[in-house]
């Protein structure tokens, strides 16, 4: 009896998806939940299981756009497939390798012996075997002639000009593929966002010194404790959680004629997966401590990189950080993540001359950029905010204290 296995839904609103990569082959034999094929929707991709053992026949080709609930394959139970086949010829290549191996001692260079049935002086027979020249070339190009030093001084020459004459030509080839849903809806909106919103971006720099100091310092025993390395994508997203509770503006996005400003806040962490960038979602940020933020990084970021990501992780998002420092980018200017009103772009440390205390000193800089949708957020919210950002990650002591000043706050001031 064979079984369908159907295009399962990605979500709401998605009707449409297509078929990325398929796993196996038309006629393998395949396992209960094994995954058999890729699937791209415009929010994430994803990947389709069999639902029982048996011989897959294969109904959907590579890049077609198939509709929601149409049939990918189906899973005949009764028949017998390719795997068995695969494994014995596999098998019997690696005989076959055994077999072949040498038990005794290696043979003659091959380029000795071919050089002993070579019609060639003793000096050109030399100028081959330094120069590693194949001989059946040689006897190829002068067939019938006694070879001398000065025809394979010639070959040798002859041979350097075709290779560099086939290097300046270089290449007019060029590759044309199908784009991914993925990639296109990722298009889609970020036209959409540069043509629906008042788009600004505001600048800072931040000293990274003392956030650098307390991750040289602490990062051993940080992960033996937590079994994760402290990175600075945790405490840049510390820092955004505490200065969105005092400029809640920030945090806020239009619906409508109607502007919704949540009691929590759920930081959006931009990845680079292989189809394309994704933004998992850290739910109730606010709430979680520093080694949470980094094991939940770490869980989400695997999965993008594994295509594992699902709707679910990426659903919502008041917030989002994206970081286009580990690329080695000095500075650039997001593009909004809708619909949120914000987002922080953190960008490459670099060491640059700064004055402290009317001294000039080399410290490492952090430019940070937040780009943020004026008809939400005024400039003097928007940049507040990104100041507060600066002074929590240059102090992370702050953190405690939830921004306030450790020393005002224990003389109550």
């Amino acid at each position: 009896m064979a079984i369908e296995i159907k295009v399962p839904s990605p979500g709401e609103s998605i009707t449409q998806v297509q078929v990325a990569k398929w796993l196996v082959a038309d006629g393998d034999a395949v396992e209960k939940d094994q995954e058999v094929v890729e699937i791209d929707s415009d929010k994430a991709s994803f990947p389709v299981t069999t639902p029982q053992d048996g011989v897959i026949k294969i109904m959907a080709q590579e890049g077609e756009t198939i509709a929601v609930g149409a049939v990918l394959a189906t899973v005949d139970e009764t028949g017998t497939g390719n795997v068995k086949s695969k494994v014995q010829s596999a098998e019997s290549k690696m005989q076959n390798v055994k077999q072949a191996e040498p038990v005794t001692s290696s043979p003659a260079h091959p380029l000795t012996s071919s050089l002993t049935e070579l019609h060639a002086s003793p000096l050109a027979r030399r100028i081959i075997e330094e120069k590693h020249v194949n001989p059946g070339d040689i006897s190829a190009a002068f067939p019938g002639k006694k070879i001398t030093r000065k025809d394979i001084e010639t070959f040798i020459s002859s041979k350097k000009e075709a290779a560099g004459s086939t290097v300046s030509k270089g290449t007019r080839d060029e590759e044309r593929k199908k784009m991914t849903t993925l990639r296109l809806k990722l298009a889609e909106r970020l036209v959409s966002v540069k043509n629906q919103t008042a788009m600004l971006t505001t600048f800072n720099e931040i000293n990274m010194q003392n956030a650098l100091k307390i991750k040289e310092k602490y990062n051993d025993t940080f992960k033996e404790r937590h079994g994760v390395g402290l990175g600075l994508m945790s405490i840049f997203t510390k820092a955004v959680t505490i200065a969105l509770r005092d400029f809640p503006q920030v945090n806020s996005m239009i619906d409508g004629d109607e502007l919704i400003t949540p009691r929590y806040v759920d930081i959006g962490i931009a990845v680079s997966a292989p189809k394309g960038l994704v933004v998992p979602v850290l739910r109730n940020a606010e709430t979680m401590s520093m080694a949470e933020i980094e094991l939940k990084i770490k869980e989400l970021a695997g999965k993008a990189r594994d295509n594992k990501i699902s709707i679910d992780d990426m659903k919502g998002g008041t917030f989002t950080i994206t970081n286009g420092g580990v690329f080695g980018s000095l500075m650039s200017t997001p593009i909004l993540n809708p619909p949120q009103s914000a987002i922080l772009g953190m960008h490459k440390i670099q060491e640059r001359p700064i004055a402290v205390n009317g001294q000039v000193v080399i410290a490492p800089m952090m430019y940070v950029a937040l780009s943020y949708d004026h008809r939400v957020i005024d400039g003097r919210e928007s940049v507040s905010f990104l100041v507060k950002v600066k002074e929590l990650v240059e102090d992370p002591a702050k953190m405690l204290t939830e921004g306030l000043d450790p020393v005002k706050l224990l003389l109550d001031l």
